[in-house]
Protein backbone atom coordinates (compact mmCIF):
# COMPACT_ATOMS: atom_id res chain seq x y z
CA UNK A 1 0.00 0.00 0.00
CA UNK A 2 1.20 3.36 -0.94
CA UNK A 3 1.47 5.95 1.50
CA UNK A 4 3.87 4.63 4.31
CA UNK A 5 5.93 7.70 4.74
CA UNK A 6 5.06 9.69 7.96
CA UNK A 7 2.11 12.03 7.42
CA UNK A 8 3.83 15.20 9.09
CA UNK A 9 4.42 16.52 5.32
CA UNK A 10 0.64 16.47 4.64
CA UNK A 11 0.86 19.58 7.00
CA UNK A 12 4.08 21.48 5.15
CA UNK A 13 1.84 21.33 1.90
CA UNK A 14 1.03 18.38 -0.13
CA UNK A 15 -1.49 20.09 -2.39
CA UNK A 16 -5.22 20.14 -1.50
CA UNK A 17 -4.61 17.25 1.34
CA UNK A 18 -3.11 20.09 4.01
CA UNK A 19 -6.79 21.25 5.84
CA UNK A 20 -7.25 17.12 6.66
CA UNK A 21 -4.06 17.13 8.10
CA UNK A 22 -3.89 20.47 9.67
CA UNK A 23 -7.26 19.12 11.27
CA UNK A 24 -5.72 15.93 12.69
CA UNK A 25 -2.20 16.95 13.12
CA UNK A 26 -2.36 20.11 13.90
CA UNK A 27 -5.47 19.61 16.62
CA UNK A 28 -3.31 20.62 19.75
CA UNK A 29 -3.12 24.01 17.99
CA UNK A 30 -6.55 24.57 17.41
CA UNK A 31 -7.22 23.09 21.33
CA UNK A 32 -4.76 25.61 22.66
CA UNK A 33 -6.06 28.63 20.39
CA UNK A 34 -9.83 27.53 22.07
CA UNK A 35 -11.14 26.20 18.76
CA UNK A 36 -11.11 22.55 19.37
CA UNK A 37 -13.85 20.44 17.94
CA UNK A 38 -14.76 23.50 16.09
CA UNK A 39 -11.65 23.31 13.93
CA UNK A 40 -13.50 21.43 11.53
CA UNK A 41 -15.81 24.13 10.34
CA UNK A 42 -13.42 26.22 10.10
CA UNK A 43 -11.31 23.77 7.58
CA UNK A 44 -14.62 23.19 5.85
CA UNK A 45 -14.33 26.80 4.10
CA UNK A 46 -10.93 25.51 1.88
CA UNK A 47 -11.95 22.30 1.76
CA UNK A 48 -15.46 23.47 -0.10
CA UNK A 49 -12.88 25.38 -1.94
CA UNK A 50 -10.84 22.95 -3.08
CA UNK A 51 -14.29 20.58 -4.02
CA UNK A 52 -15.83 23.23 -5.92
CA UNK A 53 -12.64 23.13 -8.09
CA UNK A 54 -13.10 19.53 -8.99
CA UNK A 55 -16.84 19.25 -10.32
CA UNK A 56 -18.72 16.94 -10.68
CA UNK A 57 -18.37 16.13 -7.11
CA UNK A 58 -18.94 12.10 -6.55
CA UNK A 59 -20.76 10.94 -3.31
CA UNK A 60 -21.02 8.15 -1.52
CA UNK A 61 -24.13 5.66 -1.29
CA UNK A 62 -26.25 6.66 1.73
CA UNK A 63 -25.38 10.38 2.18
CA UNK A 64 -28.60 11.29 0.77
CA UNK A 65 -29.83 10.80 4.00
CA UNK A 66 -27.09 12.43 5.94
CA UNK A 67 -28.86 15.30 3.38
CA UNK A 68 -32.27 14.92 5.07
CA UNK A 69 -31.00 14.69 8.22
CA UNK A 70 -29.55 18.19 7.75
CA UNK A 71 -32.38 19.45 5.77
CA UNK A 72 -34.66 18.28 8.72
CA UNK A 73 -32.78 20.28 10.98
CA UNK A 74 -32.83 23.46 9.35
CA UNK A 75 -36.76 22.79 9.81
CA UNK A 76 -37.04 22.07 13.31
CA UNK A 77 -35.56 25.89 13.36
CA UNK A 78 -39.33 26.17 13.30
CA UNK A 79 -39.65 25.03 17.12
CA UNK A 80 -37.36 26.66 18.90
CA UNK A 81 -39.47 28.84 20.67
CA UNK A 82 -41.96 25.90 21.61
CA UNK A 83 -41.81 24.84 25.45
CA UNK A 84 -42.82 20.95 25.25
CA UNK A 85 -45.03 19.50 28.22
CA UNK A 86 -42.86 18.80 31.06
CA UNK A 87 -40.16 21.36 30.11
CA UNK A 88 -39.55 24.96 31.56
CA UNK A 89 -37.58 27.98 29.44
CA UNK A 90 -37.85 30.41 27.33
CA UNK A 91 -36.29 31.14 23.90
CA UNK A 92 -32.92 32.59 24.64
CA UNK A 93 -29.83 33.73 22.97
CA UNK A 94 -28.31 30.52 24.28
CA UNK A 95 -31.02 28.40 22.25
CA UNK A 96 -30.27 30.19 19.58
CA UNK A 97 -26.38 30.07 19.69
CA UNK A 98 -26.58 26.20 20.37
CA UNK A 99 -28.72 25.41 17.43
CA UNK A 100 -26.38 27.64 15.10
CA UNK A 101 -23.20 25.69 16.66
CA UNK A 102 -24.61 22.57 15.47
CA UNK A 103 -26.17 23.37 12.15
CA UNK A 104 -22.81 24.69 11.29
CA UNK A 105 -20.58 21.30 12.18
CA UNK A 106 -23.63 19.09 10.35
CA UNK A 107 -22.84 21.33 7.28
CA UNK A 108 -18.83 21.22 7.98
CA UNK A 109 -19.55 17.25 8.48
CA UNK A 110 -21.06 17.19 5.37
CA UNK A 111 -18.05 18.76 3.31
CA UNK A 112 -15.52 17.12 5.14
CA UNK A 113 -16.82 13.76 3.59
CA UNK A 114 -17.19 14.85 0.20
CA UNK A 115 -13.72 16.70 0.37
CA UNK A 116 -12.16 13.97 1.60
CA UNK A 117 -13.89 11.16 -1.04
CA UNK A 118 -12.89 13.15 -3.81
CA UNK A 119 -9.15 13.03 -3.34
CA UNK A 120 -7.52 10.93 -5.06
CA UNK A 121 -5.46 7.79 -3.79
CA UNK A 122 -2.21 9.50 -4.96
CA UNK A 123 -3.39 12.84 -3.15
CA UNK A 124 -3.94 11.32 0.28
CA UNK A 125 -3.00 7.40 0.23
CA UNK A 126 -5.50 5.70 2.74
CA UNK A 127 -2.60 4.89 4.88
CA UNK A 128 -1.93 8.14 5.43
CA UNK A 129 -5.16 9.31 6.06
CA UNK A 130 -5.03 6.14 8.81
CA UNK A 131 -1.85 7.34 10.35
CA UNK A 132 -3.25 10.88 10.74
CA UNK A 133 -5.83 9.69 13.55
CA UNK A 134 -3.04 7.68 14.50
CA UNK A 135 -1.11 10.45 15.48
CA UNK A 136 -4.46 12.04 16.84
CA UNK A 137 -4.38 9.43 19.52
CA UNK A 138 -1.29 9.87 20.46
CA UNK A 139 -2.42 13.51 21.48
CA UNK A 140 -5.36 12.02 22.95
CA UNK A 141 -3.94 9.83 24.99
CA UNK A 142 -0.95 12.73 25.75
CA UNK A 143 -4.10 14.80 27.33
CA UNK A 144 -5.76 11.78 29.08
CA UNK A 145 -1.98 11.18 31.05
CA UNK A 146 -2.37 15.18 31.49
CA UNK A 147 -6.09 14.59 32.87
CA UNK A 148 -4.61 11.91 35.43
CA UNK A 149 -1.60 13.60 37.05
CA UNK A 150 -2.29 17.37 36.64
CA UNK A 151 -6.23 17.76 36.54
CA UNK A 152 -6.66 21.13 37.58
CA UNK A 153 -4.70 22.22 34.23
CA UNK A 154 -6.79 24.65 32.16
CA UNK A 155 -6.16 28.36 30.85
CA UNK A 156 -8.49 30.84 29.64
CA UNK A 157 -7.73 30.82 25.27
CA UNK A 158 -7.09 33.39 22.80
CA UNK A 159 -10.85 32.52 21.46
CA UNK A 160 -12.13 33.13 24.86
CA UNK A 161 -10.93 36.50 25.67
CA UNK A 162 -11.89 37.94 22.34
CA UNK A 163 -15.37 36.88 22.37
CA UNK A 164 -18.12 38.52 24.05
CA UNK A 165 -18.84 37.28 27.40
CA UNK A 166 -22.60 36.50 26.41
CA UNK A 167 -21.19 34.06 24.06
CA UNK A 168 -18.19 32.59 25.78
CA UNK A 169 -20.16 32.50 28.88
CA UNK A 170 -22.70 30.30 27.47
CA UNK A 171 -22.31 27.06 29.22
CA UNK A 172 -22.19 25.09 25.83
CA UNK A 173 -19.56 27.54 24.19
CA UNK A 174 -17.43 27.68 27.70
CA UNK A 175 -17.56 23.87 27.20
CA UNK A 176 -15.71 24.01 23.61
CA UNK A 177 -13.59 27.06 23.96
CA UNK A 178 -12.08 26.69 27.52
CA UNK A 179 -9.80 24.43 27.23
CA UNK A 180 -9.21 21.99 30.69
CA UNK A 181 -7.49 18.98 31.74
CA UNK A 182 -10.05 16.87 33.27
CA UNK A 183 -13.72 17.10 34.39
CA UNK A 184 -14.12 16.52 37.81
CA UNK A 185 -17.36 14.71 39.12
CA UNK A 186 -18.25 12.07 41.76
CA UNK A 187 -18.77 9.49 39.75
CA UNK A 188 -17.18 7.51 42.74
CA UNK A 189 -19.01 8.82 45.70
CA UNK A 190 -15.96 11.63 46.16
CA UNK A 191 -14.58 14.31 43.74
CA UNK A 192 -12.41 12.31 41.28
CA UNK A 193 -10.54 13.89 37.95
CA UNK A 194 -11.86 12.29 34.50
CA UNK A 195 -9.40 13.26 31.93
CA UNK A 196 -10.71 15.16 28.77
CA UNK A 197 -7.54 16.81 27.24
CA UNK A 198 -7.49 17.73 24.42
CA UNK A 199 -11.71 17.46 24.03
CA UNK A 200 -14.76 18.73 25.21
CA UNK A 201 -16.00 16.24 27.67
CA UNK A 202 -14.52 13.48 29.57
CA UNK A 203 -17.11 11.00 27.38
CA UNK A 204 -16.17 13.19 24.56
CA UNK A 205 -12.39 11.76 25.24
CA UNK A 206 -13.68 8.23 25.71
CA UNK A 207 -15.68 7.81 22.56
CA UNK A 208 -12.57 9.43 20.60
CA UNK A 209 -9.86 7.78 22.37
CA UNK A 210 -11.62 3.82 21.55
CA UNK A 211 -12.45 5.06 18.01
CA UNK A 212 -8.46 6.40 17.40
CA UNK A 213 -7.26 3.45 19.47
CA UNK A 214 -8.59 1.40 16.26
CA UNK A 215 -7.32 2.69 13.53
CA UNK A 216 -3.66 3.54 15.61
CA UNK A 217 -3.42 -0.29 15.66
CA UNK A 218 -4.31 -0.69 11.55
CA UNK A 219 -1.29 2.43 10.85
CA UNK A 220 0.95 1.26 13.47
CA UNK A 221 0.84 -2.17 13.96
CA UNK A 222 -0.94 -4.15 10.80
CA UNK A 223 1.04 -1.94 8.80
CA UNK A 224 3.91 -0.88 10.87
CA UNK A 225 7.62 -2.33 10.76
CA UNK A 226 9.41 -3.62 13.64
CA UNK A 227 10.08 -0.29 15.23
CA UNK A 228 6.76 1.24 14.69
CA UNK A 229 5.31 -1.92 16.66
CA UNK A 230 7.54 -2.03 19.19
CA UNK A 231 6.53 1.84 20.04
CA UNK A 232 2.86 0.99 19.73
CA UNK A 233 2.81 -1.13 22.18
CA UNK A 234 4.22 1.31 24.66
CA UNK A 235 2.07 3.82 23.70
CA UNK A 236 -1.24 1.25 24.22
CA UNK A 237 0.51 0.48 27.67
CA UNK A 238 -0.15 4.28 28.56
CA UNK A 239 -2.74 4.52 27.24
CA UNK A 240 -4.39 2.02 29.76
CA UNK A 241 -3.66 4.57 32.28
CA UNK A 242 -6.07 7.05 31.53
CA UNK A 243 -8.59 5.04 29.76
CA UNK A 244 -9.32 3.37 33.56
CA UNK A 245 -9.18 6.66 35.27
CA UNK A 246 -11.92 8.15 33.12
CA UNK A 247 -14.38 6.29 34.68
CA UNK A 248 -15.74 5.18 31.54
CA UNK A 249 -18.11 2.61 31.57
CA UNK A 250 -18.99 3.29 27.71
CA UNK A 251 -15.59 3.04 27.09
CA UNK A 252 -14.94 0.02 28.91
CA UNK A 253 -17.74 -1.61 26.85
CA UNK A 254 -17.18 -0.85 23.69
CA UNK A 255 -13.61 -1.83 23.42
CA UNK A 256 -14.61 -5.11 24.85
CA UNK A 257 -17.18 -5.52 22.34
CA UNK A 258 -14.37 -4.45 19.99
CA UNK A 259 -12.29 -7.38 21.31
CA UNK A 260 -14.93 -9.65 20.39
CA UNK A 261 -15.59 -8.31 16.80
CA UNK A 262 -12.41 -8.75 15.60
CA UNK A 263 -12.28 -12.50 17.28
CA UNK A 264 -15.22 -13.37 15.26
CA UNK A 265 -14.15 -12.04 12.14
CA UNK A 266 -10.47 -12.76 12.23
CA UNK A 267 -9.37 -16.25 11.46
CA UNK A 268 -6.45 -18.06 11.47
CA UNK A 269 -3.33 -17.07 13.46
CA UNK A 270 -4.18 -13.34 13.62
CA UNK A 271 -7.57 -14.51 16.15
CA UNK A 272 -5.16 -17.10 18.16
CA UNK A 273 -2.30 -13.79 18.10
CA UNK A 274 -5.50 -11.68 19.55
CA UNK A 275 -6.53 -14.14 21.79
CA UNK A 276 -3.17 -14.27 23.01
CA UNK A 277 -2.68 -10.79 23.64
CA UNK A 278 -5.83 -10.29 25.16
CA UNK A 279 -5.56 -12.47 27.55
CA UNK A 280 -1.81 -11.56 28.41
CA UNK A 281 -2.92 -7.83 28.69
CA UNK A 282 -5.59 -9.16 30.74
CA UNK A 283 -3.59 -10.69 33.54
CA UNK A 284 -1.36 -7.95 33.30
CA UNK A 285 -4.08 -5.44 34.21
CA UNK A 286 -6.16 -8.04 36.67
CA UNK A 287 -2.81 -7.51 38.84
CA UNK A 288 -1.79 -3.90 38.82
CA UNK A 289 -3.75 -0.91 41.03
CA UNK A 290 -5.84 -0.37 38.27
CA UNK A 291 -8.24 -3.35 38.62
CA UNK A 292 -9.17 -1.69 41.85
CA UNK A 293 -10.33 1.64 40.28
CA UNK A 294 -12.71 -0.49 37.85
CA UNK A 295 -14.05 -2.28 40.62
CA UNK A 296 -14.66 0.78 42.52
CA UNK A 297 -16.29 2.17 39.87
CA UNK A 298 -18.65 -0.43 38.75
CA UNK A 299 -19.84 -0.79 42.57
CA UNK A 300 -21.08 2.87 42.02
CA UNK A 301 -23.54 3.07 39.04
CA UNK A 302 -24.73 7.00 40.67
CA UNK A 303 -25.55 7.80 36.81
CA UNK A 304 -28.07 5.32 36.20
CA UNK A 305 -31.08 6.75 38.17
CA UNK A 306 -30.01 10.46 36.53
CA UNK A 307 -29.90 8.77 32.79
CA UNK A 308 -32.79 6.89 33.55
CA UNK A 309 -34.97 10.53 34.42
CA UNK A 310 -33.66 12.39 31.72
CA UNK A 311 -33.68 9.68 28.40
CA UNK A 312 -37.50 9.53 29.88
CA UNK A 313 -38.10 12.76 30.12
CA UNK A 314 -36.65 12.95 26.78
CA UNK A 315 -38.99 10.58 25.18
CA UNK A 316 -41.76 11.95 25.87
CA UNK A 317 -41.34 15.42 25.52
CA UNK A 318 -40.07 14.17 22.23
CA UNK A 319 -43.27 12.85 21.35
CA UNK A 320 -45.03 15.97 21.23
CA UNK A 321 -43.47 16.79 17.93
CA UNK A 322 -41.93 13.65 16.65
CA UNK A 323 -40.73 14.79 12.86
CA UNK A 324 -38.79 17.79 13.48
CA UNK A 325 -38.16 18.19 17.37
CA UNK A 326 -37.25 21.12 18.64
CA UNK A 327 -33.71 22.37 17.12
CA UNK A 328 -32.14 22.28 20.48
CA UNK A 329 -32.17 20.64 23.99
CA UNK A 330 -34.59 21.77 27.13
CA UNK A 331 -34.74 21.45 30.54
CA UNK A 332 -37.17 19.36 32.39
CA UNK A 333 -39.56 20.38 35.06
CA UNK A 334 -37.73 18.09 38.21
CA UNK A 335 -35.30 15.44 38.33
CA UNK A 336 -34.81 11.92 39.20
CA UNK A 337 -35.28 12.83 42.93
CA UNK A 338 -37.44 15.84 43.05
CA UNK A 339 -40.47 17.73 41.49
CA UNK A 340 -39.39 21.19 41.78
CA UNK A 341 -38.65 23.45 38.38
CA UNK A 342 -34.44 23.16 38.94
CA UNK A 343 -31.58 24.82 40.48
CA UNK A 344 -32.51 26.89 43.31
CA UNK A 345 -31.15 28.54 46.22
CA UNK A 346 -33.22 26.45 48.81
CA UNK A 347 -32.72 23.29 46.21
CA UNK A 348 -29.04 23.30 45.02
CA UNK A 349 -29.36 19.74 44.50
CA UNK A 350 -32.72 20.42 42.21
CA UNK A 351 -30.37 20.98 38.82
CA UNK A 352 -29.93 18.21 36.17
CA UNK A 353 -28.66 17.03 33.23
CA UNK A 354 -30.78 19.00 29.82
CA UNK A 355 -32.61 16.75 27.71
CA UNK A 356 -30.78 15.01 24.97
CA UNK A 357 -27.85 15.13 26.85
CA UNK A 358 -27.05 11.56 27.53
CA UNK A 359 -26.30 10.16 24.01
CA UNK A 360 -26.78 10.97 20.36
CA UNK A 361 -29.86 8.79 19.88
CA UNK A 362 -31.38 11.53 22.65
CA UNK A 363 -30.16 14.62 21.51
CA UNK A 364 -31.53 13.65 17.92
CA UNK A 365 -35.21 12.39 19.69
CA UNK A 366 -35.39 16.19 21.24
CA UNK A 367 -33.78 18.40 18.50
CA UNK A 368 -35.01 16.40 14.99
CA UNK A 369 -37.70 14.31 16.35
CA UNK A 370 -38.07 10.15 15.70
CA UNK A 371 -37.69 11.09 12.04
CA UNK A 372 -34.05 12.97 12.70
CA UNK A 373 -33.20 9.72 14.84
CA UNK A 374 -34.19 7.05 12.30
CA UNK A 375 -32.45 8.96 9.53
CA UNK A 376 -29.08 8.80 11.62
CA UNK A 377 -29.38 4.98 12.70
CA UNK A 378 -29.99 4.22 8.80
CA UNK A 379 -26.84 6.48 7.58
CA UNK A 380 -24.61 4.43 9.65
CA UNK A 381 -26.37 1.16 9.66
CA UNK A 382 -26.11 1.36 6.08
CA UNK A 383 -22.63 1.84 5.95
CA UNK A 384 -22.22 -1.67 7.98
CA UNK A 385 -24.43 -3.52 5.77
CA UNK A 386 -22.91 -2.31 2.20
CA UNK A 387 -18.98 -2.44 4.12
CA UNK A 388 -19.56 -5.76 5.53
CA UNK A 389 -17.85 -7.88 2.90
CA UNK A 390 -15.08 -5.82 2.71
CA UNK A 391 -11.80 -7.42 5.22
CA UNK A 392 -9.17 -5.96 4.32
CA UNK A 393 -7.60 -4.10 7.71
CA UNK A 394 -9.15 -0.59 6.78
CA UNK A 395 -12.97 -2.64 6.14
CA UNK A 396 -13.02 -4.87 8.83
CA UNK A 397 -12.17 -1.30 11.31
CA UNK A 398 -14.24 0.89 9.46
CA UNK A 399 -17.21 -1.32 9.96
CA UNK A 400 -16.05 -1.72 13.59
CA UNK A 401 -16.14 2.01 14.06
CA UNK A 402 -19.80 2.22 12.77
CA UNK A 403 -20.64 0.01 14.80
CA UNK A 404 -19.14 1.59 17.67
CA UNK A 405 -21.32 4.99 16.45
CA UNK A 406 -24.81 2.83 17.23
CA UNK A 407 -23.65 1.40 20.37
CA UNK A 408 -22.08 4.28 21.92
CA UNK A 409 -25.01 6.67 20.65
CA UNK A 410 -27.34 5.40 23.58
CA UNK A 411 -24.35 6.88 25.96
CA UNK A 412 -22.76 9.23 24.28
CA UNK A 413 -23.14 12.78 22.26
CA UNK A 414 -21.94 12.89 19.03
CA UNK A 415 -20.85 16.77 19.20
CA UNK A 416 -18.65 17.82 18.81
CA UNK A 417 -15.35 16.00 17.92
CA UNK A 418 -16.81 12.17 18.11
CA UNK A 419 -18.76 13.24 15.03
CA UNK A 420 -16.31 14.24 13.01
CA UNK A 421 -14.07 11.31 13.83
CA UNK A 422 -17.46 8.95 12.86
CA UNK A 423 -17.37 10.44 10.09
CA UNK A 424 -14.08 10.62 8.64
CA UNK A 425 -14.07 6.59 9.43
CA UNK A 426 -16.85 6.41 7.28
CA UNK A 427 -14.88 8.39 4.16
CA UNK A 428 -12.42 5.66 4.71
CA UNK A 429 -15.12 2.62 4.34
CA UNK A 430 -16.28 5.30 1.50
CA UNK A 431 -12.61 5.75 -0.26
CA UNK A 432 -11.50 2.01 0.30
CA UNK A 433 -14.79 0.97 -2.26
CA UNK A 434 -14.10 2.82 -4.86
CA UNK A 435 -10.11 1.55 -5.13
CA UNK A 436 -11.63 -1.80 -4.76
CA UNK A 437 -14.20 -0.86 -7.36
CA UNK A 438 -10.87 0.43 -9.67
Amino acid sequence: MRGAAWPIGAVAGRGATWPIGALLIGYPVWWALGFGGLAVIVLAVPMAAILWRRRPIRVPRGFGLWLLLLAGYLLSALTLAETPPGTYGELSTGRVIGYGMRLALYVALLIMVLYLGNLTERELPQLRLVRMLGVLFVTTVAGGLLGVFFPGFEFTSPLERVLPEWISGNPFVENLIHPTAAQTQKVLGYASPRPEAPFEWANAWGSNVSVLLIWFVVGWWVYGGRRRKGASVLLLAAAAVPIVYSLNRGLWIGLGLGALYLVVRLGGRARVALVVAAAAGALVFALSPLASLVGQRLDNPHSNDIRAFTVSATIAAAAHSPVIGYGNTRNALGNQSTITTGRSEWCPGCAHPPLGSDGQLWLLLITQGFVGAALYVAFFAGAIRRHWADRSPIGLAGVLVMGLVLLYMFVYDGLVTPLSLYLISFALLWRNSLRNSA
